[in-house]
Parts: C-alpha cells; structure tokens; sequence
C-alpha cells in the first residue's frame, strides 16, 4: 500500500497534478506517517504555493532534508530568522548546512535579506565552489558587486570539479543508472547527521531543490524534485568498509549492515501479514565480509527480494523518466527498469554507498581514509568489465575513447565529457562576465561582451533583456526601445526586463505603445510584479500619480522584494510631494539592495528639493559610487555641490559628466546655470551655444540664454530668446517663469532682487 501510494504521489506530481498529490499523501502520511513520507507531503504543498502548509508540518524535525524544506517553507513566509535557524541551528554552531550548494545559495539569501552583506558573499560563494555551475549563486554575488571574473569562477578549477562529480559518480558503475533514481532519492535526502557516519559529515552534502523561490508569486521548485521527500531510507543503512587488497576483484560484495539501528518508524516495512519487520533485517540476511561469486548472489539477491516485501529503493527504481538530483549522481533513470531486473541487479545496490561516500571526497579534495584514488580506480575498472560482460546490452555502445561516463542514460567517453564541460563553461563564462559588467555599470564593456555570443544565444530573451538595459542605463532610450522590442518578439511570455522597458517609453513619451505594453503583460501574467510596473508608468505619464501609485504598491504586494517597484512608488509620492512617504519607499528599495543606485538618487533628490544639500550631497555621491558612469547622477552631484558653494568642484563633476555622455544635455545645461551664477557670461553663452545643437527644441535652454541677455543688458537678443522660449511650448510651470522675466525685462538686477 505505501509503495502504491508513494507512487501515485509522484505520478501526480511529475504531471503537475498537485492537489491529487496532496490528497493522495495525506492518505499516505496516515497509514505510514514516517518522515520521509511527511517531507513528500510537505514538498507537495510548497510546489502547490502552500508554503504556510510545509510550515507547520515540518516543524520541529531535525534531519538535513526536513531542516532545509522548513527553511524553504519559512522564506518564502518572510521568516528568516526561522529559516536561519534551520539551516544554522544555535546548538550546532559547526554543523554542515543541508543540501550542500543549494543550502549555502539559501542561507546566501538570507544574509543578504537581513544586511548581512559578508556574510552572504561567503556562502554564495560556497555554493559555487560546491557546484560551479549553480548560475544563481553567481548572478547574486554580481548583484551584490561581489563577483570575481567569470573566467576566474567557470575557468579549469570549476572544470575539473565537473568533471570529477561526472566521472567518478558514473564510472563505479556503468549500469548504475538502471536503478538511478532510488540511488538519488537516497542521495538527496538521508545524508543527515542522523543517517551518516562522523566521516561522511565532513564533506559536502549533496544537492537538491535546485532553485530558490525567489520569483514574484510562488515556489520555483521543479516539478520531479519532490522525489526527495519519498526516497528509500533504507539505502544510508548499509555501511560498506574501505575494500582490502584481497577485494580488487570482479566479485561483488553483498550489502553490509550497521549493527546499530537508527530510530524512526520509517525503518520497518510491513510483512504480508500486516506485521512490521525490520528493512534490515528482512534485506540483508548474509554474514558480514562474507563474499560469494556473481551467479549465487543473483540467486540470493533475487529470493531476499521476493521474501522482503515490497522495498521503497525497488519500487521508486522502477519510476520511470524522473531524475531528480543528475548532478550530483551523474546518471538518469532510462525507463526500463523492472522490479525482476532489479533483483538480478543488487549488486549494483550494494555499491551505491561506495559511489556517493566516495564522489563526497572527491568534491572536496580531500579523503582522509577509506578507498585511495588507485584503488578506487581498480575497483571501478574490474566492476565495468565484469558488468559489460554480464549484461552487454544494459548500456548503449560504448565509445573507444577510454572510461566512460554515464550521462542522461547514455554512456559517453571521459574525453567527450571533459569537451562538454568545457563548452559549458565557455558559455556561462561569456554570459557570467557580460552579467558581471552590466552590474558594475560598465555597460558599454558588457555590449561588446555579449556581442561575443553565438547568434542563437544573443537572440533569447535573456541576454536581450540584458542589452536593452545596458542601453538603458547608457540613456540611448532608442536603441533600447529596439532592443525591448526585439525581446517581446522572441519571447512574448518572458516578462524579464519588462518592468525597464515600460520606463524606457516613459522617457521617450511613447504613451501608445507604453499602453500596449501595459495591457499586454497584464494580460499575460496579472500576478507579475513588471506588469503592474508597466501599467503604473503608462498612467504616469498620463500624470495621473495617484493611480500609478496604487499601481506600483500593488507591485511591491506581488513580490516585497523587488526593489524597483519600491523605487518607483517612491517616484510617484515625490511627484505628489509627498516627501516622507516617498524617502520610506526609497528606504525599503535599499533595504532589499544596498546597490540600488535608483534609490539613492531619489533620497538625494528629496533633500535637494527640500534644501539640506548635505543630506542631498551625501546621497548623490553614493549612487555616484555605485554608478560612476552614469551623467544624470554627476550633473544633480554637481548641483549639490553648487548649492553647497562648492562651484570650483561642481565645475568639474559637470565636465565629467559631459564627456561621459555628450548627448545627454543636463549637465551642460546645469554647467551653464554654474557659468552664469559666477558672472561667467560669456563661457556660459558657448555652453548653451553648443547644447542647441543637440536639444534644438528644449525651451528652458532659450530661457536661460534670455536671462544671461538679459544680465548683460542686451535686451533685444533677451526678448528674442524669450519668445523663442514661449513658441516651444514649456510647461505651465515655465510659462509662468519666462512671462514674468519678459515683465521686469527693463528692471536692473539689483531691483529685482
């Protein structure tokens, strides 16, 4: 009955059947309420986006998988101390973190959730030692400004470790993946400090639930990964010792016992009767270190199969199609499998603690004791010729390079392996470096990096994203439009970096096609934080702020942690001059990500409208600090420090910022007001001189040509100006200003001030 049902459990959830799972594991967890069974149920619930349900079942259990679950379960309920505790628990101070590179990616995500910048850094860059090709962990450590080059993180260390998870997880066995998704089930979940020798507890813990729920509405687990929950407990129960010279042979030893038995209902099975009996007692009936050749143990294998009763490594084995932790086992279950093969195959069984004991050392480089790399590789070389010779067609053709590996069910040569990881690593390596550039604010240098990408990759949906920020934040707004635009069409139900293209129209006035854009991802995902994002900007430019503030709280309801939604309803209180709301709201954005530059900029603009040029001074300059190549952040620092009658400075922050970006006609235009506030008249007349040409059609630089005519007492060229000014259409703010100049035209200075 519990094989039956566990089986269903996951059938239903490899179909995205999640309530049918769930309904299906509560009977489970009824009738056999183990642990295992009870992780399957909780694994069903956050897949389901019933984080609070995993919460509270999982409570209080101790073992590596259940701890890390809880931890799941409790940030995506925004309890992170909880999680923290699960993860780290106060009186393990020196205890390992649960899932290897996945539990550090987690626990990084925790630290940087709660201002713990160094503490985040170092475990994801943990994870990544762990697993190099663990993407996220990279990309958090870019967001951070943490990141080291990418051609340093993915070069030959991150490739040899690779290639040693591959090569010697497969190579113990090269028809290991006949019963492959038993052995990770296993390996996912019973490697707890309860399960495992002291020795085991050393090294890395193997990995599972790859992604984080770190998207804007629910869990971003895969569909197979609750596999984990419902593995066979059974397997951590053999102990196999480190094999002696007389061993190096062809013959399988059978399965080894601990003698003593561990606590947990989840230990016994039921007898044909209904009576429980022990899993160990009712698999392993031979004497310790007793060995037999290959034909008695198939017999002996096949009658403890038939005699023990339905075994969860067995049953699971047979599930077919589902491979649910490949990287760190190196096989994949092909289908084929059949509870008859499985009994002539327990040998293959018998060797699984060897492969994954072993594959732990490996990943750390470091075995203090047990089976040396020799030996091992005897082992290995004796065992694939005594298992081709018995079963030739269990595996497809080898290839004639050397040792093969098996990858994805198919037996590939180690040189074809160390080739594929190369190319891997060449890929992530041009998208890592681009990314990394791109957070640094190096635009320019993450174009022309990304412009290395084959043809195939540059056109998807993310690297396009990538680009059209890059121009973004270059203020080509054009070409990011093309770029934005190009995305959609490729990929119309990708919704990354739609939140900045819908800004990028807000700054280009396209209000039509900013509303396309609106519906258009409302229609595709009402529950996606940029949809929301895209509408609050199309009815701000509408100048309708107080809609577009709903629109962005709304938001930031979606997904607290986005912090551009934060910065944007910090936009629009300030547009409401709504000043304290709006410094709260740009607070949390920082709150999330300390490098948000946006944020930063609008606390300076804040302060600068308020007139403490300190505050605003010190909060331009940070975001300068995070974004020194950005134009529009030198020309406001180069105001403050104006305002601070630091005009000297100012001078030099606008020059820089001009070389910076010619097209961009703020700081010349904020140079120009610094010229002509110290009576520099005529170096301020070129300025503005120069700036026609670029902006031939932006009033506010007629008007302030006017009112340098107009210090100058040349009233004429002042009153041309000024009407120039009116016929270009300025807000009403402005009409009001240049009218009012036109009327004390023929009043000195001194008069009018």
């Amino acid at each position: 009955m519990e094989a039956i049902l566990t089986d269903c459990v996951q059938n239903s959830l490899r179909h995205f059947m999640f309530k049918n799972a769930i309904f299906l594991c509560d009977r489970l967890c009824a009738e056999f309420p183990s642990e295992m069974n009870l992780q399957l149920l909780a694994a069903s619930y956050l897949q389901n986006n019933q984080a609070y349900s995993a919460y509270y079942i999982l409570k209080g259990m101790q073992t590596s998988q259940s701890r890390y679950l809880f931890a799941i379960s409790c940030f995506q309920m925004d309890l992170l101390n909880e999680a923290e505790t699960a993860l780290c628990p106060s009186n393990e101070p020196g205890g390992e973190i649960p899932n290897g590179a996945s539990g550090h990616y987690l626990l990084g995500l925790i630290y940087r959730y709660t201002d713990r910048k160094r503490s985040a850094i170092h475990h994801f860059r943990l994870a990544l030692s762990i697993d190099p090709l663990l993407w996220s962990a990279y990309e958090e450590l870019c967001i951070l400004g943490a990141a080291e080059e990418a051609t340093v993180v993915f070069g030959e260390a991150a490739a040899l470790c690779i290639e040693k998870q591959h090569f010697y997880l497969g190579l113990a066995s090269p028809n290991l993946h006949v019963a492959s998704e038993g052995c990770n089930l296993v390996s996912s979940l019973n490697f707890s400090s309860e399960d495992v020798s002291p020795r085991q507890l050393k090294n890395t813990q193997v990995n599972s639930f790859r992604d984080i729920p770190s998207n804007h509405h629910g869990a971003a687990i895969s569909a197979s990964q609750p596999h984990n929950g419902g593995g066979p407990s059974n397997i951590s129960l053999y102990n196999t010792p480190s094999p002696l010279a007389s061993q190096l042979s062809g013959v399988v030893p059978p399965p080894l016992c601990r003698n003593a038995q561990p606590n947990g209902s989840n230990l016994n099975t039921v007898n044909a009767d209904g009576s429980p009996k022990s899993v160990v007692n009712s698999l392993v009936q031979a004497p310790r270190r007793k060995f037999v050749d290959e034909g008695k143990l198939r017999k002996i294998s096949g009658r403890l199969f038939s005699e023990s009763g339905p075994r969860r490594s067995t049953r699971l084995a047979g599930d077919a199609g589902v491979d649910t932790n490949a990287n760190t086992t190196g096989v994949d279950g092909n289908g084929t499998s059949s509870s008859k093969y499985l009994g002539a195959k327990l040998s293959s069984v018998a060797f699984r603690t060897v492969t994954v004991r072993n594959s732990q050392y490996l990943a750390n480089d470091n075995i203090e004791e047990g089976i040396s790399a020799e030996i091992f590789d005897d082992i290995c070389a004796n065992l694939a010729s005594a298992n081709s010779s018995s079963s030739p067609g269990d595996v497809r053709s080898l290839d004639q390079d050397g040792p093969t590996v098996p990858v994805g069910g198919v037996a590939i040569s180690r040189s074809k392996v160390s080739s594929g990881v190369s190319e891997v690593l060449g890929l992530i390596k041009t998208l890592g470096e681009g990314y990394r550039l791109s957070c640094l604010y190096r635009c320019q240098d993450a174009l022309n990096t990304f412009l290395t990408l084959p043809l195939r990759h540059y056109n998807t949906s993310w690297v396009l994203s990538q680009v059209g920020k890059a121009h973004f934040e270059l203020v080509d707004y054009l070409e990011a439009d093309r770029v934005f635009s190009l995305s959609l069409r490729v990929s119309p139900y990708s919704l990354e970096g739609m939140d900045i293209y819908s800004t990028v129209l807000y700054h280009l006035k396209e209000d039509m096609k900013l509303s396309y854009l609106a519906r258009e991802l409302i229609s595709t995902d009402r529950l996606a934080p940029q949809s929301w994002c895209a509408m609050g900007n199309c009815n701000s430019l509408q100048k309708d702020h107080e809609t577009a503030l709903k629109n962005f709280q709304r938001s930031v309801q979606l997904n607290t942690r986005f912090a551009y939604a934060h910065t944007l309803c910090g936009h629009e209180y300030v547009a409401l001059e709504d000043f304290e709301n709006g410094t709260k709201s740009y607070q949390d954005a920082l709150q999330i990500d300390s490098r948000h530059y946006n944020a930063w900029y609008g606390l300076g603009m804040i302060f600068l409208r308020q007139e403490k040029f300190e505050f605003s001074e010190h909060h331009f300059r940070t975001a300068f600090h995070i974004n020194p190549r950005s134009s529009v952040i030198m020309s406001y620092l180069g105001t403050a420090l104006h305002a601070l009658k630091r005009s000297e400075d100012a001078i030099k922050i606008m020059d820089c910022a001009i070389f910076s970006d010619r097209k961009n006609p703020l700081p010349m235009y904020q140079k120009a007001n610094i010229l002509m506030s110290l009576e520099k008249f005529d170096e301020a007349l070129e300025v503005l001189q120069e700036l026609k040409e670029y902006a031939p059609r932006e009033s506010s630089v007629y008007a302030l040509m006017g009112k340098i005519y107009k210090r100058q007492n040349m009233h004429e060229k002042a009153m041309l100006h000024f009407g120039i000014a009116l016929d270009l259409k300025p807000s009403a703010t402005d009409v009001a200003t240049i009218k009012a100049a036109i009327e004390k035209l023929h009043v000195p200075d001194e008069l009018e001030n």
